[in-house]
């Protein structure tokens, strides 16, 4: 696979066109395979880029213009259709470039199990890394339904990499109750809520090298509806710009970020897209230092 090629669809507003000058990468993983009630979120990779064109490209919560941060739109890693292990395996290996090239991943989901093999490549570059995980959905289940590759297995599968002491888990409101007493036991568990507890950890992930998944339906679906288990009583987007912005002035070093779960379909006004880009916005300039 070749991404340091200039991608012939649409990328994201301002990507520059050179792989080489780029600090950050932006790349789809446009993958639904094993979602368990509605598809879609393969198609999010490419809304939220066309939704980047009605962005500013300044953010007046930073003070910072895209023309400050050099980034890269790769496109849509090749994922071959209902192949979720193959599918998985490319997109590691994309990764696995990436960060060999020195770039910031900032990948665009997809099913939250795409967020898997990323994790499995940043752990390999930085054996040490944390993992924050914002989310409605713990997807702490060793299989579903049989299937061990399940989106709603990524985080189990995280903590049995890197430990539970390097997995923190914000925001989460819908699981099994053994997912719940599993994450209470293993991992830093800061179920409901996602500011507040964000914050109150950024003090002791100082310095470290951290990775952070975000599945847009830690939203309300009032604010996100477009994604395929949507799940009431979520956070504003207000809420998780917040959170974006105190990662970025804190001393936190994020070496990577995704965001998965936008599922276009189920959107008419297309909201979500449009907050999905917002958020990629603030985190290029926030994140990418």
């Amino acid at each position: 696979m070749r991404f340091d090629e200039a991608y012939s669809g649409k990328v994201f507003i301002a990507s520059r066109a050179s792989y080489a000058e780029a600090r950050a990468v932006i790349y789809g993983m446009p993958m639904d395979w094993t979602v368990s009630f509605r598809p879609g979120s393969r198609f999010g990779p490419a809304r939220i880029r066309e939704a980047s064109v009605g962005l500013e490209e300044y953010s007046p919560y930073l003070d910072r213009h895209l023309d400050e941060v050099a980034y890269f739109d790769a496109g849509d890693i090749p994922l071959p259709f209902g192949n979720a292990a193959r599918s998985l395996e490319r997109i590691r290996d994309a990764v696995r470039k990436f960060l060999a090239d020195g770039k910031f991943p900032l990948g665009l989901g997809g099913e939250h199990l795409c967020s898997w093999p990323v994790i499995q490549a940043v752990h390999e570059a930085y054996p040490d890394v944390v993992l924050v995980h914002i989310d409605a959905h713990a997807d702490l289940r060793t299989e579903y339904e049989g299937e061990e590759l399940s989106h709603a297995t990524p985080i189990r599968k995280a903590v049995d990499l890197l430990g539970g002491g390097r997995v923190y888990s914000f925001g989460v409101r819908s699981g099994t109750r053994e997912e719940f007493a599993f994450a209470r036991e293993h991992m830093h568990f800061y179920p409901f809520e996602v500011l507040e507890p964000v914050k109150r950890v950024l003090p002791e992930l100082a310095g470290r090298p951290v990775y952070v998944t975000i599945d847009i339906d830690v939203l309300d679906p009032a604010f996100a509806p477009g994604t395929g288990t949507a799940e009431s009583g979520g956070i504003t987007s207000r809420e998780l710009l917040k959170t974006i912005h105190a990662i970025a002035r804190s001393d936190v070093r994020v070496v990577g970020a995704d965001i998965v779960e936008v599922a276009p379909v189920y959107d008419p006004t297309e909201q979500t897209p449009i907050v999905a880009a917002k958020l990629v916005r603030e985190i290029l300039l926030g994140w990418v230092k």
